[in-house]
């Protein structure tokens, strides 16, 4: 016999039960949330107000800033305009300057040149003042002088040169080097006529100088000059230790024409020259040398066909040993090829002695 079905409830009590749970479930989800949802809402306006205050307020202070940075950009403008205005004056001012600095150019220009002017003009004022004075005293001079020497251009060039004293002595080199300044040449004149010989430029120089030299003496002074080869003798003949008076034309006449026909010939011999110093009675107070290099020889004879530069050197410290101390050698040097120790030797002689030392151009006097 077949079983009877129960028959079927939707709704039964199982079900019921599982919704009431989840209905109840639901209820008490949103009752929480609703409950942190009005604390939310209860909490949230305070907090809103015062940032919302807090917003206010830094919107107040952004507009007082633009406010101000508004004031300060119109007032940084002004002062730019203020400014523009004032460069334009003072670049005005500056202009005004520069045209007032160019007129003042010119004018002190011209001031300038005109004080350069008149500078120029005094200064050859005082140059023609100074030739005036030197013509003056030349011709002063030219009245006190013994002799004239005549000749072209200006012959008192010379300075630091002693001309003066009561004794003068004039010691002439004629040796065979005082034909030429060149050795070729000097072998090449020795061994021509005398008349050649006495045509020889460099000589003719020498006599030229004392002639000039004895035409700066002094009225009441004495003189005397003496010739040097291998020996040493006076160019007048029987005067040989005595004084000459200056005054006496004469005589100077006389020894300048002797001077002249007198062919320089042998060899130097220095120390004989520097021995007529003390031969003669008074001694000289100045002494003019005329020479053309060191001496070839210290004895009036030589054995020797060839003079080392040593040697030679050794003859003029020989020829200096016999100076007197306390009178002045002035020197007039010639040139002499090949002959470097003259020019330094000559001239510490005239140094240490107290004259001077002239190197002669070859277009003195």
């Amino acid at each position: 016999m077949a079983r009877k079905r129960r028959p079927f409830e939707v709704f039964s009590m199982s079900f019921l039960d599982c919704m009431s749970c989840g209905f109840g479930a639901v209820i008490l989800f949103f009752m929480i949330i609703n409950a942190q949802v009005k604390e939310t809402t209860e909490d949230d306006p305070s907090e809103l107000m015062a940032e919302t205050r807090m917003l206010e307020v830094e919107i107040l202070e952004g507009r007082k800033n633009l406010v101000l940075a508004k004031n300060t950009i119109e007032e940084l403008e002004s002062e730019k305009d203020t400014a523009e205005g004032r460069i334009a004056q003072v670049i005005a001012l500056i202009e005004e300057l520069r045209a007032e600095l160019a007129e003042y150019d010119q004018d002190t220009l011209a001031e300038i040149e005109r004080i350069e002017k008149l500078q120029t003009d005094i200064k050859n004022l005082e140059e023609e003042v100074k030739r005036l004075l030197a013509m003056a005293e030349a011709q002063e001079s030219e009245g006190n002088r013994l002799r004239e020497f005549k000749g072209e251009g200006d012959r008192q060039y010379l300075t630091g040169l002693k001309l003066g004293g009561e004794r003068t002595l004039i010691l002439v080199d004629r040796s065979a080097s005082m034909l030429d300044e060149k050795i070729v040449n000097i072998i090449r004149r020795r061994n021509m006529p005398v008349d050649d010989k006495l045509r020889a430029v460099k000589w003719r120089q020498a006599v030229a100088s004392v002639d000039w030299l004895t035409a700066q003496f002094v009225p009441g002074s004495e003189f005397q000059i003496y010739l040097y080869n291998t020996e040493a003798e006076p160019v007048i003949e029987g005067s040989d230790g005595v004084w000459l008076k200056a005054d006496d034309a004469t005589q100077l006449d006389e020894a300048l024409r002797v001077l002249r026909r007198t062919v320089p010939e042998g060899g130097t011999n220095m120390k004989a020259a520097m021995q007529v110093i003390t031969s003669l009675n008074p001694w000289p107070d100045n002494v003019i040398l005329l020479a053309d290099g060191l001496p070839t020889m210290d004895q009036p004879t030589s054995n020797k066909r060839t003079v080392s530069g040593r040697d030679r050197a050794r003859f003029f410290t020989n020829a200096v040993n016999e100076l007197p101390s306390n009178i002045p050698v002035n020197v007039f040097l010639y040139p002499l090829e090949g002959d470097y120790e003259a020019p330094f030797l000559y001239w510490l002689l005239a140094y240490r002695s107290g004259g001077s030392f002239i190197s002669v151009s070859k277009d003195w006097p």
